[in-house]
């Protein structure tokens, strides 16, 4: 698995949150990832990696003392079986809420598992795999995404409001597709590292 803990590795096409709120959660960042680490290994994952904006130490864990974090999303990454997963949540203020709304979520689909609803689980699971390209599709370059010409001057206002735009359009919830909007991301990507 090619993720890295540090800096946060969001998974492409996922939607970020816009307005983070308050949670119920009462817990630490330590107590809510060795939470999420249990389990995940509960569940048969390995490979786990906790994708975040918080600096590690050498030995994996955490800097105590870190500024506060303006990007508080977390994604939780790890092979069950043949299968790679991944969980992401970025819903609220505090870095350990997301990873505790992580924990609480597997914990939950461990549950279906145990009260004997397996195949329910596989399905579920099946909405959290990594999307991966078909082989045989040809990477299309960002400018045939968003439609400009070759050679065309593209300012980064114009690419921004033009990823918004497209984004309304492509997006699963408006109608689009998962692939559709990972290809836009992929390519407003590619295109801020060129304009």
């Amino acid at each position: 698995m090619s993720a890295q803990a540090y800096p946060l590795q969001w998974p492409a096409g996922w939607p970020r949150c816009q307005h983070p709120i308050d949670s119920n959660f009462d817990t630490s960042l330590s107590k809510a990832t060795a939470g999420v680490l249990d389990e995940i290994r509960r569940l048969g994952g390995t490979n786990i990696v906790i994708s975040s904006n918080m600096q590690l130490k050498a030995d994996g864990m955490p800097y105590a003392r870190q500024m506060n974090l303006d990007d508080t999303g977390v994604a939780v990454y790890f092979n069950r079986g043949n299968q790679q997963l991944c969980f992401a949540c970025d819903r609220y203020y505090l870095l350990a809420d997301n990873v505790q709304a992580i924990r609480k979520t597997i914990e939950a689909l461990r549950g279906i598992e145990r009260w004997g609803a397996s195949d329910m689980m596989q399905r579920a699971f099946s909405g959290f795999a990594q999307l991966q390209a078909p082989a045989a599709q040809r990477e299309r370059n960002w400018r045939e995404v968003f439609g400009y010409m070759p050679g065309e001057t593209v300012s980064l206002e114009r690419l921004r409001t033009d990823y918004r735009h497209w984004a309304s359009k492509l997006h699963p919830d408006k109608g689009g597709s998962d692939e559709a909007m990972c290809e836009l991301n992929r390519a407003y990507q590619q295109a801020q590292g060129e304009v």
